[in-house]
């Protein structure tokens, strides 16, 4: 089993509410409820999040916490006024939660953004071992 596996195996609930981002817009979500969009995958030893985040300055609305195996992807749109005039843009703050790969070296974190795209890139320093069978000795 991969280490990417064995994020998976322990993830069991952390995607729970995703599955409302693909459903029909039958009323609107609060924003609580609307997550952040995105992929992930193994790259050259390292586990990559891409989160969807158009038209957010990363400087002052985009946070990036790592720790204890978790990454927190925070983002805050802020609602402008203008008079007489029709939004369907989301506002407000937009939290993802992922579950990091055993081995994520949590100190070496890079994060980049660019065109609407943040990609987080966490190195894998330490791979895990693959599951094997240990013999059971009977004593009598």
């Amino acid at each position: 089993m991969t280490s990417l596996e064995h994020k998976d195996s322990r993830r069991q609930f952390a995607d729970l509410f995703d599955w409302a981002d693909s459903l029909p817009s039958l009323f609107t979500w609060p924003a609580a409820m609307r997550g952040v969009r995105i992929e992930e995958f193994a790259d050259d030893n390292a586990y990559v999040v891409r989160a969807e985040l158009p038209g957010l300055d990363p400087a002052k609305d985009i946070k990036v916490e790592v720790a204890n195996g978790m990454m927190t992807i925070t983002a805050t749109r802020q609602q402008e006024e203008h008079d007489g005039a029709r939004s369907e843009f989301h506002y407000g703050s937009l939290t993802r939660r992922v579950l990091l790969p055993d081995g994520a070296d949590e100190a070496k974190v890079e994060a980049k953004y660019a065109a609407g795209i943040l990609e987080v890139r966490v190195p894998i320093t330490a791979m895990t071992a693959e599951a094997r069978t240990i013999k059971v000795e009977h004593t009598p």
